[in-house]
Order: C-alpha cells, then structure tokens, then sequence
C-alpha cells in the first residue's frame, strides 16, 4: 500500500467514513493476492525495499503471467530470473514493452507509469571467463533492477591476471564488487586483496569433471584469505547482485 493509499484509508477512519474493521480488511487484502497457484506478496517492496522476484524454474508461462499482471495491477515493478524460452516467448507476446536479456534468462518489466530512478551506488561485476556470462550477466540486471549503478568486465581470470589488473583502476572506485568464477574460482581471492570494499564471490558450475558442478570453486571461495570476500551459492548471480545492490546503495547514502 502506497503513502497516498493509506493516508486516505487513514483519513475515512478518522471522519467515520470507514469501520475500523473495514480498514483492516482493506490493508490485511492489500497485502497478499491469493491467485491459487501463487500468493503474490505486495508488501515486499515496504518491508524490503524491492518487490518479490519471480523465480520461473518449475512454473508454467500462464504462472509466470498472472503474477506478472499482479505486479502490473499493483502499479510495481517486475523482475523475474530463470526465465525458460517457452516462458521468454509468452511473455514477449503479453508484454512486448518488457525488456528481456536471454543470456542472463531476465525478464525486466519497470512499473508502469513511473520515472526511473537515478542509480545511485557503483557496482562492478568480474567474471573469471567468457563461460560465466550468464551468471554475471543475471547480478548485472539484477543490480541495476535495484537502481545501482553497475559495469561488467568479462573473462580476466588468474590465467590472465595482467588482463585484470589492466582495470584495477575503475573496479577500486565500486562499492562493491561481484566476482564471478567457475574452475578453480581464485578469481575473488585476489580481487579481495586489491580492494577495500566487500566482494561478493559468486562460484559457477562451469568446469571439467573435478569442478563437481561447482563445488570446487565454491569451496575455494569459502576458504578465501582476504577478510573482505563473502560467498553467494552456486551459479547465484541473482543473490550476489542483489545484495551487492543493496551494499553500494546504502554507500550512496540511498535506501530505496
């Protein structure tokens, strides 16, 4: 419920216009849109700062829909990730005014009738290699959904490293930096060294058999030396754009 809303639900309470028990109702209906396959939570957006993102794996494109409309209804904005291509398909004939980023399987629908937002807080987004595009690619959308400010630099990991340190200069200036990295994912241990704001490590199931899908990588970033790196979950560009959204705009002094 918006400020405007309930000041007017507020308002008819106040003047008798409205029970009590009417008011209630109105702000506990508000809250969650039942629509049987779904409870839509419209209040994610006050309590959190962003509306609930729609996690698509598993649903049908009608599902993915009907919350799709929900959000539109509720006048929020709309980001879901893991966006098959049947899913990408329906959704581009509903919603051709979308934005959808089929490497980062995005699907980006902004409230309607509202202003963007300026960014506000820097982030950066590393990846080890060219394999890890859509994991880095699916923090960058997310990270700017949320309304920071957000580059990527692809493919400079450690068996490069002058490739990386070739940017050294414009990653140190973020507020926070999302690495990327699959097969021995060392990449963030020497980002951390480098810098002094929080580095979210995102491990990748990229690799050859002893990678275990990812799980080498993850435990070398878990064990990582530098005080200043946390690890998301595996092929979690989503988690680490987020909150490396969430970092870099409170640095900007910007909570919403």
């Amino acid at each position: 419920m918006e400020k405007n809303e309930l000041r007017e639900l507020l308002e008819g309470v106040g003047s008798g216009r409205l029970s009590v028990d009417a008011a209630l109702q109105r702000v506990e209906s508000g809250a969650v849109a039942d629509l049987g396959f779904a409870h839509v939570d419209l209040h994610r957006r006050q309590r959190c700062g962003f509306p609930e993102v729609i996690f698509c794996e598993g649903k049908t494109p009608e599902w993915v829909e009907g919350v799709v409309r929900k959000f539109v209804e509720a006048r929020q904005d709309c980001l879901a990730t893991r966006v098959s291509a049947a899913q990408a398909e329906h959704l581009a004939r509903q919603f051709p005014q979308a934005q959808q980023d089929r490497v980062a399987r995005i699907f980006w629908l902004p409230a309607p009738g509202c202003e963007p937002r300026a960014p506000a807080g820097k982030v950066f987004v590393l990846t080890a290699g060219t394999s890890d595009l859509p994991v880095a690619q699916e923090a960058v959308n997310t990270a700017r959904a949320l309304g920071a400010e957000v580059k990527l630099v692809a493919d400079v990991g450690v068996a490069g490293i002058h490739r990386l340190l070739r940017y050294r200069e414009q990653f140190c200036t973020a507020d926070c930096i999302v690495v990327v990295a699959g097969m021995d994912g060392a990449l963030p241990s020497v980002v951390g060294g480098l810098v002094d704001c929080p580095v979210i490590a995102v491990p990748t199931s990229i690799g050859y058999g002893a990678s275990f899908g990812g799980l080498a990588a993850l435990l070398t970033m878990l064990n990582a030396c530098p005080a200043n790196v946390v690890v998301v979950n595996i092929d979690s560009g989503f988690k680490g754009g987020y909150v490396a959204a969430l970092i870099a705009r409170r640095a900007a002094g910007t909570n919403r």
